[in-house]
């Protein structure tokens, strides 16, 4: 078994969505964690609720950065992305090619969350771990160059661990379709917007879930093959819209209105915003189901975490200021009592 008492991680990305969601679940678990930030007394200030990260002040663009800051370290989660969605090209796997070179120095794994932009129509609408990688975008073709590189670097020496989810949700980030296309964060929920056909299915990752996730599959990797991949179904909604539905309950109004993203708008303002070309680009993931087939990890684990989706969704609409939840202010004091008894 892995010794304990080893247990540092550097996170990279720890102001992200997943990479919150993973700090959070490991140093629940007792880690360590140490965050690389360009500015890190900013981060620290802006991200208090993480708890207890230690910020080390550096650039993933620069591996001598990464390097210093993995020093002693037992994992590295690499969850950096392009801002914005700009320049994959040019930022992502210089990135990625960092985290390669402290994890070969230092020893550590590589904890690496996957997207199902590597699929191609060839995949399927059910798909497992082994299923094809033949994009036909131009992000997911990096984002399948990025993991045929960790492969590479597994090959070589140095452990690695994909877990492969949909769309997330939850956490305070706002760069996710759920926070920047279905609601409007920092504002009273007065409808609900559906990127998607209605009737294609669609994959929601909850992230305090696929946080967990990664803490329990880490907590294991002396039982993991040097190269690992697994696949987190999170939430399926076999219609898509029914994720719409879902949060109309949540929010305990069954009468909010549900509209279509206007797409047209999009379209128009995308030769000036890189953004939106990026986001037209992926929008055939909304076109058609794409169901991420989470047999493997059940099979290790003995289930897959998961909240229940009405309180999932219930929690990540009170974190992005959409309702005022009643139950908020009683745990707040709840646990406020508990931590000074």
């Amino acid at each position: 078994m892995t010794d304990k008492s080893q247990k540092t991680a550097l996170i990279i990305g720890a102001t992200g969505g997943i990479g919150g969601a993973v700090t959070r679940a490991l140093a629940a678990r007792g880690w360590t964690i140490r965050a690389l930030n360009r500015k890190p007394k900013a981060a620290a200030k802006a991200h208090a609720a993480l708890g207890p990260v230690e910020w080390v002040k550096g650039d993933a663009m620069n591996p001598a950065d990464v390097i210093a800051a993995a020093q002693g370290v037992d994992l590295i989660f690499h969850g950096a992305n392009p801002p914005g969605y700009r320049n994959w090209k040019g930022l992502a796997l210089p990135m990625l090619e960092s985290t390669i070179a402290a994890a070969k120095a230092s020893g550590a794994m590589i904890a690496f969350p996957g997207t199902v932009y590597n699929f191609g129509p060839d995949a399927g609408a059910f798909i497992a771990e082994e299923a094809p990688q033949n994009p036909k975008t131009r992000k997911g073709r990096i984002r399948v160059q990025m993991e045929n590189r960790l492969r590479e670097a597994a090959q070589e020496g140095t452990r690695v661990l994909i877990i492969r989810a949909g769309d997330f949700l939850g956490g305070l980030s706002g760069s996710n379709w759920f926070a920047a296309a279905v609601v409007k964060p920092g504002r009273k929920l007065r409808r609900i917007v559906y990127p998607g056909k209605p009737d294609a299915g669609h994959d929601w990752a909850y992230l305090p879930d696929l946080g967990e996730t990664f803490a329990q599959l880490v907590e294991r990797r002396d039982d993991l093959a040097p190269f690992e991949r697994f696949h987190f179904e999170g939430f399926w909604f076999e219609r898509g819209i029914d994720l719409a539905h879902a949060t109309r309950r949540a929010a305990g109004n069954e009468k909010l209105p549900i509209r279509g993203l206007p797409w047209w708008a999009i379209r128009l303002a995308s030769p000036f915003v890189e953004m939106f070309r990026e986001m037209l680009e992926m929008r055939y993931l909304w076109q058609r189901p794409l169901r991420l087939n989470n047999a493997k990890l059940v099979a290790f684990l003995g289930e897959e975490p998961r909240t229940p989706v009405e309180t999932a969704l219930r929690d990540s609409l009170t974190e992005l200021g959409c309702i005022k939840h009643p139950q908020v202010k009683a745990l707040a004091a709840s646990r406020k009592n508990a931590a000074t008894a």
